[in-house]
């Protein structure tokens, strides 16, 4: 890595030039450095906002799962049988799908050997469990923290190989000349008084983009709140996006973010609202339900039922649950809880109430008694003291909770090695958009691996291009960096007004994204929002911030606000394609099917269109600065070579390497 300059107005701006640079630090991006350094590819550094902030060292579950092909046991399995599974949840190209079967088992030994604590039995075989959506029982788990352990053995890794890592920098434009990249510009925010304001350079081959799902964009959501997400900066330099319409929602607490999904859900909580003063308390499930049984059992489902799914709604399935806690929170403006200090139904509740599954399920666990947080404390108390170290004790207080946003299956389309159609930009992890409508659970941990894997392989064996000139950077560089730069003069140089602070500037499309991009949808309404998304980003420059310490907060609003109008266009183009309720989202339609007859007809939804999963849902920022939509077949699972000779020729000779595909 050198070390040189670039002058803007007088002002000298570092610039580092190296052959790969990685923007974020979760399990992805610092899988990606560790194999880069193997295969003998040093010249590379991670910029990172923080160092173990981010979505992959701070979630987790009651049981936290990682999904890969079977290694263990007398049931058969193979990687095409797994690429069907993967395949199988709709609009998925094939060749992905082929990509993160196969490579699975690769990916899942190396975690286990750098350290995660995956379980094995006395053979030394590493058992496995059914998960949803996954027909073999090929899931694992490493506890409650799966991906925080592998964050961690990944850093740990990083660190013994030396790799440079600039923390505390965030990357506010990526660079590229034509449909090439070529670098970033971040910000380095130790040094936000100097007059530089931080802004720095960095000149590279190949850029390798891990910085996660969309946790900014939605006002209720179970990302962590160190997880912003920035799929705007590469949506800005025109890298095509693929199924933004595909989210994952659920019941999620909102002081400390986490899934209330597994024990949680299975103990039996008691559901509760209150009015916005917390007074007015009721047990707000019980006049939709038509036993307690039926009630007491779909609380009980949601902890492996635990995503929304507009399949699980009628005969009162458990997504019941989820419409009726959005319908308290965001149409009544009430707060919802979870209570485990009583039982639900008062005087009336039962354990005879229940229907098999359940009733046998605690019964088997010697759960047959108590209220719910005694039940919890038998059965996970290590999901007591979750709580507790945050700083919320179940056993005196009710836990706040909102259907909240927690997954994007979508994001920057990429081809079998992970590059973006922007040539050299290698999108990896959550903002790699290789899933389709539905995926296995524990399935979005292997495609980060794998991804980052595929990636690393094509940057360090694959083909060379001709390095950018450094003049030719410079170009490029001057502009986006002057623009920044007369950005960052203009936010400090301007008197703080609380009207129109950068919070209340977020807020505002955050609120938008969760009341009408998220689980319950409505093309009047979203086409609504999309004018007025547009005219937001038309405002950029109208927000005010206190001091230069906001810097880096009001240049996230840039990209931010950029990408919640994307994923309202895609969410628009898939409803005017006549798109029904699938995935974890519900489409309204008056002359629907009813979602409850209590409810009346304004909850009608329109079901599935299946053969919509045959096709997949691109979204590009075009000429006008608003984002197109197109639709494109999926490309089905291929016949892979398996000629041993013909595979180790063009392997010794690096011809594999080389093999292009679409994106």
């Amino acid at each position: 890595m050198e070390k040189t300059s670039i002058n803007i107005e007088g002002l000298d701006f570092p610039c580092y030039e190296l052959d790969t640079v990685i923007v974020g630090s979760g399990a992805a991006s610092l899988n990606c450095a560790d194999h880069l350094v193997s295969f003998g590819h040093t010249d590379i550094a991670i910029v990172t906002e923080k160092i173990g902030g981010g979505t992959s060292n701070n979630t987790g579950s009651d049981k936290q799962t990682y999904y890969k092909l079977s290694v263990s046991g007398k049931e058969p399995d193979s990687p095409y049988d797994m690429a069907e599974s993967l395949y199988n949840g709709g609009s998925m190209h094939g060749d992905l799908a082929l990509i993160e079967a196969t490579m699975s088992a690769q990916e899942f030994f190396h975690l286990a050997q750098i350290g995660v604590q995956f379980p094995h039995n006395s053979f030394g075989g590493f058992v496995g469990y059914k998960t949803d959506h996954d027909p073999r029982q090929r899931a694992t788990s490493a506890g409650p923290w799966t991906s925080s352990q592998m964050f961690q053995r990944l850093y740990d890794e990083v660190k013994k190989k030396n790799i440079r890592i600039f923390d505390e920098y965030d990357v506010v434009a990526l660079l590229a000349d034509g449909d090439r990249a070529v670098g970033l510009i971040a910000l380095d925010k130790s040094k936000l008084d100097d007059e530089t304001f931080g802004l720095c350079f960095f000149k590279a081959d190949n850029v390798v983009f891990g910085v996660g799902g969309p946790g900014g964009l939605y006002k209720t959501s179970v990302y962590p709140l160190v997880q912003i997400g920035a799929i705007g900066l590469a949506l800005e330099m025109g890298a095509v996006a693929r199924n933004l319409t595909e989210s994952q929602y659920g019941l999620a607490s909102t002081k400390f973010r986490w899934n209330v999904s597994g024990t949680y859900q299975q103990v039996l909580p008691r559901y509760i609202s209150t009015d916005r003063d917390r007074n007015d308390e009721r047990e707000f499930l019980n006049e939709y339900f038509p036993s307690p049984g039926k009630l007491l059992t779909d609380v009980f489902l949601k902890g492996y039922q635990w995503p929304f799914d507009p399949r699980k709604i009628p005969n009162f399935g458990s997504s019941l649950i989820d419409v009726l806690v959005y319908i308290e929170t965001v149409v009544k403006g009430r707060h919802v809880f979870m209570d485990f200090r009583q039982n639900p139904l008062g005087d009336s509740f039962s354990f005879n109430d229940l229907e098999p599954e359940a009733f046998e399920y605690l019964k088997n666990s010697d759960a047959l008694f108590g209220t719910p947080i005694e039940r919890l404390q038998k059965m996970n108390p290590l999901a007591i003291e979750l709580y507790a170290k945050n700083g919320i004790d179940l056993w005196k207080e009710p836990l706040e909770v909102a259907v909240c946003a927690q997954h994007n299956n979508g994001g920057l389309a990429g081809n079998m090695w992970w590059e973006s159609n922007i040539r050299h930009l290698f999108p990896v992890g959550e903002v790699n958009g290789s899933h389709g409508v539905y995926r296995p659970g524990g399935s979005a941990l292997n495609s980060g691996q794998v991804g980052s894997l595929r990636a690393a392989q094509r940057i360090a064996k694959g083909p060379k291009d001709e390095p950018v000139s450094k003049e030719q950077f410079e170009k490029t560089a001057l502009l986006k960096g002057g623009e920044l730069l007369q950005m960052a003069k203009h936010f400090t140089s301007q008197i703080y007004s609380p009207q129109n602070s950068a919070a209340l500037y977020r807020d505002k499309f955050q609120t938008r994204m969760t009341n009408f991009g998220s689980h319950i949808r409505d093309i009047e309404k979203v086409e609504k929002a999309i004018e007025k998304a547009y005219g937001q980003i038309a405002r950029f420059n109208e927000q005010r911030i206190a001091n230069r310490a906001q810097l880096p907060f009001v240049l996230q609003n840039r990209h931010l606000v950029l990408a919640h109008a994307a994923y309202l266009e895609a969410i628009r183009a898939y409803l005017a394609k006549g798109g029904g309720s699938r995935g974890s989202y519900l489409v309204m339609d008056d002359k629907g099917e009813t979602v409850l007859d209590s409810l009346g007809d304004a909850w009608r939804y329109k079901p599935e269109q299946t053969e919509l999963r045959e096709i997949i849902l691109e979204t590009v920022l075009g000429k006008n600065n608003r984002f197109d939509s197109r639709w494109k077949p999926r490309r089905p699972i291929p016949e892979e070579e398996s000629w041993f000779e013909n595979v180790w020729g063009k392997y010794l000779d690096g011809k594999i390497f080389q093999v292009e595909g679409d994106v």
